[in-house]
């Protein structure tokens, strides 16, 4: 029983690891730099993780979704982000 609950306890630990530094990275280095690109890098990024991290959680892989839906997810709302700047 308790290699289950330090199984679970790391998981919850590299997934929350994983999200901050993928936030961080993605919020310092964004393509585009206006502040609607900024903004769209953000938000993109956090609704990105989290569905990632409830998708892959539905195939035991929820860290790893988190990730994968961080980055899409702060790409394209950099690139939407950066569409409203050039307007």
């Amino acid at each position: 029983m308790r290699n289950i609950a330090n199984n679970t306890m790391k998981m919850k630990v590299t997934t929350i690891s994983g999200l901050i530094l993928a936030g961080f990275a993605l919020l310092t280095s964004s393509c585009s730099s206006g502040s609607n690109a900024r903004t769209g890098t953000a938000v993109g990024a956090l609704g990105g993780a989290a569905a990632g991290g409830i998708i892959g959680h539905q195939s035991g892989h929820a860290a790893e979704g988190a990730l994968i839906g961080a980055g899409v997810g702060a790409v394209t709302g950099n690139v939407i982000g950066g569409k409203k700047d050039n307007r």
